[in-house]
């Protein structure tokens, strides 16, 4: 048998395997493109030095808790402003001359990127509740360029603060002067779903986890 013989009798297989060779490559293409769902941490999933001996060994069902604090126009902010959001939350003080101010500006990068999308705010405690006054995060708030209906920094009772952050957010350390509820804030960034789940930490000093956080955010997006 000739080749161009040998080619006749087999072309309809030839071209149905070829077809099949690109609908599987495909298919491994497009499954090993999808993206990977943002795991949901658990207290357990995270450094005990940053979570309370109360909750340090919970592996489901962890949630923010409930709130009421005061913003930077002196309006009470709740859970229920924050209903149906993903939201990025952080802790800081206006006086912090170290991590405070990377962080801030950072999270201008995001309001900026997050200005026209309405699913989507931005939420910064305070840890030292009794010097940032609301006319304290006022100040603060104009001259760092926050967008009112995007962004809320806040104030209040400081062992709520000291609560949400160590068994809600995951975030803050207890080493500090001693005084009752102190706390040393980290520069975690956190990601909270419309279920208000914990779906990242990011580092807030650093560029590359901005990104990877505004990466997600389109993620919980999608998912949503």
């Amino acid at each position: 048998m000739s080749f161009l013989s040998f080619f006749k009798r087999y072309k309809k297989f030839g071209v149905f395997f070829s077809v099949l060779c690109i609908i599987i490559i495909s298919i491994i293409y497009n499954a090993l493109n999808v993206k990977k769902p943002l795991p949901i941490y658990q207290p357990a999933m995270v450094s005990e030095e940053l979570v309370d001996s109360s909750i340090q060994h919970q592996m489901k069902y962890h949630k923010i808790a409930d709130f009421s604090l005061t913003n930077q126009n002196g309006k009470t902010i709740t859970q229920d402003t924050y209903k149906d959001k993903i939201y990025v939350a952080d802790f800081f003080f206006t006086t912090c001359q170290t991590i405070c101010p990377i962080m801030t500006d950072h999270m201008y990068q995001i309001q900026k990127e997050i200005i026209n999308d309405d699913d989507v705010m931005l939420l910064s405690h305070s840890v030292t509740p009794i010097i940032d006054s609301v006319a304290q995060l006022k100040k603060y708030a104009k001259e760092k360029g926050v967008i009112d209906r995007k962004w809320n920094l806040v104030t209040g009772d400081k062992k709520q603060i000291y609560e949400l952050a160590r068994k809600s957010y995951l975030a803050v350390k207890t080493q500090g002067n001693g005084d009752e509820y102190d706390m040393i804030h980290t520069e975690n960034f956190m990601l909270i779903d419309k279920k208000r789940q914990i779906r990242g930490f990011y580092d807030g000093t650093k560029p590359e986890d901005i990104e990877s956080l505004l990466e997600d955010i389109k993620t919980l997006k999608d998912e949503s």
